[in-house]
């Protein structure tokens, strides 16, 4: 154990400190081993303090050590370029990676300031040891050196390390060059995460959740399109913007309104070949999903529920978060074989994937039932169609002895029909005349009783059970089993569930491929009929191609649509026009559905969100300079920049392209992405807004008081 005394310390304790911590560190013993102040002192904050400091000279070396260490899983966790993959080494730490973590503790080093012996047992003090990666001073590049020195810091930590909101999941409408196939999509192994994604820390949070002016407002009919100058709770809605803003956007409308939730989110794989560009830290996935959850939640009727598919990557994960938000007001979890013939790649093929279920409140939710579904009803009566079954009860906990009312015979006719069946009844005549037990079982010769009593025996025996001559010559009863509901299953695993028929679908829709892997209509269909009814509100704010809008208009449920990306003008909603004009593909021919219905379709009011996609569509240095430029006149800037070092800097303009256009993201006010409708009054935001934009934002908001 090394003792240390303050006043040996004294260039490393004293500078920067004020006068109580200057007195304090003169007075007392530092145990560094321990990293407590030994003699007498109950001072939390003084104490934590002086470690704090000594630690930030001392770590430096651990820090070396560290990346050393690290450097010897090559591209895994270090950059090329030396910079630390920081959520990839936490992330691996959080799951004790075997390999990292047998690494870490064999260096005497680590193992002398990181393992405590408790109880015999060497405990590795990991939340300590995952502490040195907040500060920046050791770990960051040239990119992230520069943020520091325009102000782009929170007391010297990595931002996201205060985090509380991810805004955007790598803002999937232009991060992606093309972004509909698998080769669209850029595989770069060697970055970090995608720099795109948005984590504003909560101290920064005032307006970004406050509700946002809709403007190009139009509804859909079978009209045609037409300019929305009103909104009425009747109407569909198809909105335009960031899902989390255009959520918190809902609220004061939709609080508690909304039935039923299905989402189909990015899953952090990687390997989608989606829209979607879903390799992402763990943790940062979670909390972007909590933000939506918790929301959600808020919009839900007392009795509403909601299902979320997902895949194994995060399946546990999304569970343990799902129970916290709901309270564990959890239903159930549903597979559907999504791909019958299973994805090449990892340790098994995968065929599935998982459907969370959750109601608000457990205890006022009320799921439907289901059609049992035809395919083994073969057989046909003037009533319906069916199938046979014994009517003898096989369970050996009935038998004669205790359920005697269900023992008696049955008579059946001499005389066949010509599908070989003869007719029963419970009492003997000149027509009836065989007379049928129970079996027993052939295993025991335990004796079966029936599944009916006498009653319904007699009741139902002429409609619903016939004679059989079996190949021995002995003869059963047998029940005509018809179409009924049945409570959901849990596995969907018919070929109409598949992903395959959802892209047949969308090919049979517009002519080609336009998405990979979208969910066919059946499986919407299923999942609306167990969580909604005619004329309940479905929402999706995952809304991609359109699939849960276009099942509800055909189930005749109100739906709510939310999707930032480009392609809901040229795929979503050209898909829900083609729905109202009566299209009949899908589970059209099984509803009935003939066409009709109409939605609104409205875009939030971009602000910093329009120079946002020009910094991305931005191909070099010059196209860059020229948005900054206009950048300068109307875009509000994070309030900790200097946009004076920003300009003048050289050190700024020697920095590759990439990561200038990632400097200048980061600049932009994501309070300010779209306009809030409590400005709409502002001489400056009225004169951008139409007159029947105007009229549109008072119908669904209501008058401003």
């Amino acid at each position: 154990m090394i003792a240390l005394y303050a006043n040996d310390l004294r260039d490393v304790l004293v500078d920067g400190a004020n006068s109580w911590q200057r007195l304090f560190t003169q007075k007392f013993v530092v145990m560094y081993y321990y990293k407590e102040i030994i003699k007498y002192s109950s001072y939390s904050r003084k104490r934590k303090f002086i470690n704090r400091r000594i630690d930030m000279q001392i770590e430096p070396k651990i820090m070396s050590q560290v990346k050393s260490i690290l450097g010897e899983f090559g591209n895994k966790y270090l950059t090329s370029k030396g910079s630390l993959k920081r959520n990839n080494v936490i992330n691996d730490l959080d799951k004790f990676d075997h390999v990292l973590m047998t690494k870490l503790f064999k260096d005497p080093l680590i193992h002398k300031n990181y393992v405590e012996k408790i109880a015999d047992n060497e405990v590795f003090k990991l939340s300590q040891f995952v502490e040195m990666f907040e500060y920046k001073e050791f770990w960051e590049d040239s990119y992230t050196k520069y943020t520091n020195k325009i102000g782009l810091t929170a007391n010297g930590k990595f931002i996201d390390e205060s985090a509380d909101v991810v805004l955007d999941f790598p803002f999937k409408d232009t991060v992606l060059k093309a972004g509909m196939t698998k080769e669209d999509l850029d595989k770069d192994e060697s970055a970090d995460e995608p720099f795109l994604n948005e984590i504003i820390a909560k101290p920064e949070i005032d307006e970004i959740l406050e509700p946002k002016i809709f403007v190009n407002a139009k509804k859909y009919d079978q009209n045609g399109e037409h300019n929305a100058s009103s909104y009425s709770d009747q109407d569909n809605l198809i909105i335009k913007g960031n899902n989390l803003i255009a959520l918190y956007s809902l609220k004061k409308k939709y609080s508690n309104k909304i039935n039923m939730i299905y989402i189909d989110p990015p899953y952090n794989t990687g390997s989608d070949s989606f829209a979607y560009n879903d390799k992402f830290n763990e943790s940062t996935w979670l909390t972007f999903m909590k933000n939506r959850l918790e929301v959600s939640k808020e919009l839900l009727t007392d009795d509403g529920v909601i299902f979320v598919s997902i895949d194994r990557n995060e399946f546990a994960e999304l569970k343990v978060l799902m129970d916290e938000v709901f309270e564990n007001s959890y239903l159930g979890t549903m597979i559907n074989v999504s791909t019958p013939n299973g994805r090449d790649y990892g340790s098994f093929a995968q065929t599935h994937d998982y459907i969370h279920v959750y109601a608000k409140n457990i205890d006022m939710v009320k799921t439907n039932t289901l059609d049992v579904s035809e395919d083994k009803f073969k057989l046909q009566d003037e009533i319906s169609k069916f199938y046979l079954h014994p009517l003898f009860n096989s369970n050996s906990a009935f038998s004669k002895d205790n359920r005697p009312n269900l023992y008696y015979p049955f008579y059946i006719s001499e005389r066949e029909d010509e599908k070989g069946y003869r007719s029963v009844s419970v009492k003997k005549d000149t027509l009836h005349t065989i007379e049928v037990f129970p079996p027993k079982s052939k295993t025991d010769d335990t004796q079966f009783v029936w599944r009916w009593g006498r009653n319904k025996g007699q009741e139902l025996g002429e409609t619903e059970l016939v004679g059989q001559q079996k190949s021995d010559g002995s003869f059963r009863i047998a029940q005509k089993m018809r179409p009924k509901k049945q409570i959901p299953r849990t596995i969907l695993q018919d070929a109409k569930y598949s992903n395959r028929r959802g892209t047949e679908e969308l090919q049979k829709l517009f002519d080609g491929k336009v998405f990979s892997f979208p969910k066919p209509e059946n499986l919407l269909k299923t999942i609306i009929e167990i969580g909604s009814n005619t004329g309940d509100t479905v929402l999706d704010f995952h809304m991609g191609s359109a699939t849960t809008q276009a099942v509800a208009m055909k189930m005749h449920r109100r739906f709510i649509g939310i999707e930032q990306m480009d392609y809901i003008n040229t795929v979503s909603v050209p898909r829900l026009q083609k729905v109202i004009a009566g299209e009949q593909g899908g589970i059209s021919k099984d509803v009935d559905w003939h066409g009709g219905g109409s939605f609104v379709y409205a875009e939030l009011m971009e602000k910093n969100q329009g120079y946002l996609k020009d910094l991305l569509a931005a191909k070099d240095i010059n196209e860059l300079d020229a948005v900054y430029k206009r950048m300068k006149v109307g875009a509000d800037f994070d309030f900790r920049v200097d946009l004076d070092k920003y300009e003048n800097d050289a050190e700024r303009k020697a920095l590759p392209f990439e990561e200038q256009k990632q400097l200048l993201v980061k600049l932009l006010d994501k309070n300010q992405l779209y306009y809030n409708f409590n400005n709409i009054d502002d001489a400056d935001v009225r004169d951008l807004i139409s007159d029947k934009d105007y009229q549109f934002n008072q119908s669904f908001y209501g008058k401003r008081d």
